[in-house]
């Protein structure tokens, strides 16, 4: 990472913790305020959240929820950038199956869930597949925008220079397409975990999704916060320490100097 931003991002951590602590005070000072069981204060929180991390049963659920996560978002991507891009350099095709897409993009993730169930049973693999599936048409319209949006000079390049499929494929596609595949993969994350959620208060008996309805259950909304902001930190976590690093890594040749 250039000097320069590595400077940007220092800055910017005592800007950011200075933010969540005031966050912090906020919610603790409106907690004070209203006393009120619906809004628990973060120290009622933490003790959820530290009671439930002793016995076992956070880590287990988060788990749970991040294997789901992980495995749909791999089959979300996967198929869907592979059918965006096919779409993306095909008209025809495109002109088939855009009305599809566009099916696919405005059915509720409820039905898609609750379908899956129906359909597949109450397993894994319906579970699994429900949150993938509200993925996918994501994916595909936005490496389809980036396989419209490729040079066809540089195409044009390799084919003089007789590039193989395979290095046509590393060298001139991908590199294109990183920032839309950066793209679909954040926004991935973000709604994958969402949906995880609805798919585990519906038909699974573990995850954060379950625990979540069981403290719903029981009006314990310190429950609920606990598990919620967990699963967040998680993916928190994820982003800084994998995603960011990873986008970076992958357009370092963009700031190399010509």
């Amino acid at each position: 990472m250039p000097r320069s931003r590595r400077q940007r991002h220092g800055s910017s951590a005592p800007l950011t913790l200075l933010s969540l602590a005031a966050l912090v005070l906020v919610w603790w000072a409106a907690a004070a305020i209203a006393q009120s069981r619906v809004l628990p204060p973060p120290s009622a929180v933490l003790e959820v959240a530290l009671a439930d991390l002793r016995s076992g049963e956070l880590p287990f659920h988060l788990a749970m929820t991040l294997m789901r996560v992980g495995l749909a978002f791999a089959v979300a991507m996967t198929v869907g950038s592979a059918a965006g891009i096919a779409l993306g350099l095909n008209r025809t095709a495109d002109r088939i199956f855009d009305p599809w897409l566009i099916l696919f993009l405005n059915v509720p993730a409820l039905v898609i869930v609750v379908l899956a169930y129906i359909w597949f049973g109450l397993n894994e693999a319906a579970a699994i597949g429900a949150i993938a599936v509200n993925k996918i048409p994501n994916v595909i319209v936005t490496l389809r925008e980036g396989a419209r949006a490729l040079d066809p000079a540089l195409s044009e390049m390799a084919r003089v220079y007789r590039f193989g499929r395979m290095k046509m494929l590393r060298h001139v596609v991908l590199p294109q397409l990183q920032p839309y595949v950066a793209a679909a993969s954040r926004s991935g994350l973000a709604l994958l975990w969402k949906i995880a959620l609805v798919v585990e208060l519906l038909g699974r008996s573990n995850g954060v999704g379950f625990q979540i309805n069981l403290y719903f259950q029981l009006f314990d909304v310190a429950g609920i916060l606990a598990y919620t902001l967990a699963f967040v930190g998680i993916m928190l976590l994820i982003e800084f320490l994998l995603v960011q690093p990873l986008e970076a890594r992958a357009t370092r040749w963009r700031l190399r100097p010509a």
